[in-house]
Formats: structure tokens, C-alpha cells, sequence
């Protein structure tokens, strides 16, 4: 008879530690390294789209929403059949905001005078391409990318979404995209600056600049008082606004965190400000986990508060670090 796999519990007991005590991580951290990755990130294409937030935002048969995207109004809605629906947010007309519009029968009509659009070019009105990828909504400005289009944004391998629990936050900042991915190519910060939800972390593979960037971690997720969950995590940078972190090892292996970082302002804004946009696609082959996909509704809210939590922090600095930087005084 074939021996039947160990249970092992998801939860470990995590003997107590002074936070001072941690090991300093400072050196190890070194400008150097994570402004190479940075740098390299940022040459990597993304077909010049931009993720505006959770594609469920958008909803059939509701009001269209607005979203300013590097200094362009953008409107969403939906037409008919449910499909994804984008353009100028500035009526072509006399300028009112479509936004505020209503969709009538899956078309946007303009409460100023009327003027009536499918999705389709009208009265110098132009579409912009759309995507949804069943957790996230994008729209490509070719304007505003200033890059080789795509068809579709660069894809993340997710788990399968049938069998996860996936949630989106949303959190703005006043600093540039850069100021938020480098946080993120960052690791080392996790268990000093965010001593309520990581432990004993360590970072036991940096990037070479060769091939894929990739930061592996271990690290201890909090779950309470000394309780915490050990993984392996990889971060990897596929486009020059986007950091994901995956887990590679223990429990949850194979669910991804998405950090995408869009830009609302114009490159050229002197008070630039940005959209961090963060996926969450958590599963587990745990056969318990069918309760937390029954739980779904529930569990997002408390989800997207964990994140938003971390971003707080996480914001403050990258804030800081465009401003050092937009006044000469950030180090290196």
C-alpha cells in the first residue's frame, strides 16, 4: 500500500523575537541592485496599457465610470452583450464630462445634449482597445505608452480562477510609477517596515542581470499573536508598472499578488500622482479551501484591508522617495 502523504498544518507556532533583534538587512539592500532592476524593468514593453482597476467595477447595465489614466479622462461601460467598452472621457461635442453620463441599452449617452455612442468612433469620438482578463480591466494608450502596441497587455500566469479567491485593491500616491515598483523590488524592507505581517525574513536569491529578475524570499506571513505561515516567495518585474510576487513553496503555492502601478498624471506633472492597482489571486490545493471560495464576498473586503494597510506604509515612502529624488537629494 502506497503511504498515504503527511498532513501537515498550515499554521506554525514562531518563537518571539524583539524586533531590534532581527538580523540588519541594510547591506544586504544594496541602491545599486535594486536601481539596475529597476532600470530593467523599465526597458521591458508593455504594449502601452494600463490596468484601471478590478473589471467588476464596471458594471452590466450600470453607470459608466471614469478614470484618469497619465493625464487622459478615460470612461468604461459596458454595452449590451457585457463587453468591455473605453474611450475619451471628454465629450467630442462640447466638452462635458461622459462619466456622468447614462448607459441606455448598452449605449453611453451624454446628459448634456444627448450625443449617443456604442463604442464605436462617432463625432470625432475614438475608442480606446480594451481588455479584461477576469480579474482586472485595461485600457491601451497608444498616446501615453509611447510604445509598440499589443493585442493584449503582457499576461501573468495566474492560478486557475474557478479554484482561487481573487481581490483587487486600489491606493493612490503622490509620487511617479518607478517610486512604486522599486519599493516592491525591495524585499528587504518586508519584516522591518511591516513588522505586523511578515517575520523572519530572508532574501536567499538576488537578480544577476541576466535572464528573468527574480528576488526569492523566505518569509513568515502573520496570521496572530505568534502564529505565522513560512513560504517561498519570487518577485519578478514582466513590465516596467508591474512587480508580481509569487509563492513558490508552503501553503498557498502557486498564488500570485499583482502590483500594478498607473500612472494619473502626465509624465510631465510637477505633482505627479499614481494608481497602485494590486490583484490578489490566492488558492490552495487544501481541500478546506472550498470554505474560503464559498466565503469569497466576505473574505475580499478583509483581503483588500490587509493590502491597503501595507500600502499606507508602503505610499509614505514611495512618496518620499519622489520627493528626494524630484529635488536631487536622493542617495546615489
Amino acid at each position: 500500500m502506497s503511504a498515504r502523504p503527511r498532513w501537515r498544518p498550515p499554521l506554525r507556532l514562531r518563537r518571539a523575537a524583539a524586533w531590534a533583534r532581527q538580523e540588519p538587512s541594510w547591506r544586504q539592500a544594496r541602491p545599486a541592485l535594486i536601481a539596475a532592476a529597476l532600470e530593467r524593468a523599465g526597458a521591458r514593453p508593455a504594449g502601452n496599457w494600463f490596468a484601471v482597476g478590478a473589471a467588476g467595477e464596471v458594471a452590466a447595465g450600470g453607470r459608466p465610470c471614469g478614470r484618469l489614466v497619465a493625464g487622459t479622462e478615460v470612461v468604461l461601460w459596458r454595452d449590451v452583450a457585457g463587453a468591455l467598452r473605453a474611450g475619451p472621457g471628454v465629450c467630442p461635442h462640447l466638452g462635458a464630462p461622459l462619466k456622468d453620463g447614462r448607459v441606455v441599452c448598452g449605449t453611453l449617452v451624454c446628459r448634456w445634449h444627448g450625443l449617443a455612442l456604442d463604442g464605436g468612433p462617432a463625432a470625432g469620438w475614438e475608442p480606446f482597445p480594451v481588455h479584461e482578463d477576469g480579474v482586472l480591466a485595461w485600457v491601451r494608450l497608444d498616446a501615453a505608452g509611447g510604445g509598440e502596441p499589443t493585442g493584449r497587455p503582457v499576461a501573468v500566469e495566474r492560478p486557475e480562477l474557478r479554484g482561487a479567491v481573487a481581490a483587487v485593491y486600489t491606493g493612490l500616491g503622490r509620487c511617479e510609477p518607478e517610486d512604486v515598483v522599486a519599493n516592491r523590488l525591495d524585499p528587504w524592507h518586508g519584516s522591518w517596515f511591516h513588522p505586523y505581517s511578515f517575520a523572519d525574513l530572508a532574501v536567499r536569491e538576488v537578480p544577476d542581470g541576466t535572464g528573468e529578475d527574480r528576488f526569492a524570499v523566505d518569509v513568515s506571513f502573520r496570521v496572530a499573536g505568534r502564529l505565522v505561515v513560512p513560504v517561498r516567495a519570487v518577485f519578478t518585474a514582466p513590465g516596467p508598472r508591474t512587480v508580481v510576487m509569487r509563492i513558490v513553496e508552503g501553503e498557498g503555492a502557486g498564488s500570485v499578488v499583482e502590483t500594478h502601478a498607473t500612472p494619473l498624471t502626465a509624465p510631465s506633472s510637477p505633482a505627479p500622482r499614481t494608481a497602485v492597482v494590486e490583484a490578489v489571486v490566492a488558492c490552495s490545493g487544501r481541500r478546506g479551501f472550498a470554505v474560503a471560495r464559498a466565503l469569497a464576498p466576505a473574505l475580499r473586503p478583509l483581503v483588500r484591508r490587509t493590502a491597503g494597510r501595507l500600502w499606507r506604509d508602503d505610499l509614505a515612502y514611495a512618496e518620499r522617495r519622489w520627493a528626494l529624488r524630484s529635488t536631487g537629494r536622493f542617495p546615489g
